[in-house]
């Protein structure tokens, strides 16, 4: 199909080239599918990140990816319950659309150091409980150094990140 930009694939008025946008979506789940997020929901989250507006209903997700509306529901619930997905209304309308987060990266690793470091006190539980001259003692408290030095690197990384984004805007 030929738009009003004389790109194949393009949609009328748009300017894209449809059939890329797939190209890339399809790509691009495939990398956070092989990463271990569930495949309908690397779809999902990738179709959205490609949206000019980074937001979709479901009937639009469904038209675009070609699935069925309860594909869609689960990709969705996933997506909301990992916090990388928000949901609202349609003004006028019942119709929820769908939305990724401001700073969606950032605030997903940001959510990640409050699990490094529950990861971290858990381990050193589990430490202390199986003693910590235990080959399998000493194995927690290493993974659990192993995390706190992961969750300051982070907060420096995430830090740095907003230094950098300040500067350049």
């Amino acid at each position: 199909m030929t738009g009003g930009t004389g790109e194949p694939g393009a949609t009328e008025g748009t300017g894209r080239d449809e059939d890329a946008v797939s190209r890339f979506v399809e790509r691009f789940a495939a990398e956070m599918t092989e990463a271990g997020m569930q495949r309908m929901a690397a779809r999902v989250f990738a179709s959205l990140l490609a949206d000019d507006d980074a937001s979709m209903t479901s009937a639009e997700l469904g038209r675009q990816l070609r699935i069925s509306p309860a594909a869609v529901s689960g990709a969705i619930n996933y997506l909301s319950q990992v916090r990388m997905v928000g949901r609202e209304r349609d003004p006028g309308s019942r119709r929820d659309r769908y939305r990724l987060h401001d700073e969606i990266w950032y605030a997903t690793l940001a959510e990640r150091d409050q699990v490094l470091i529950r990861w971290e006190r858990t381990l050193r539980d589990g430490a202390r409980s199986l003693g910590e001259d235990t080959p399998a003692g000493a194995r927690l408290e290493e993974t659990a150094e192993f995390f706190a030095f992961m969750q300051t690197e982070l907060l420096g990384v995430l830090e740095r990140w907003r230094e950098s984004r300040t500067a350049s805007g």
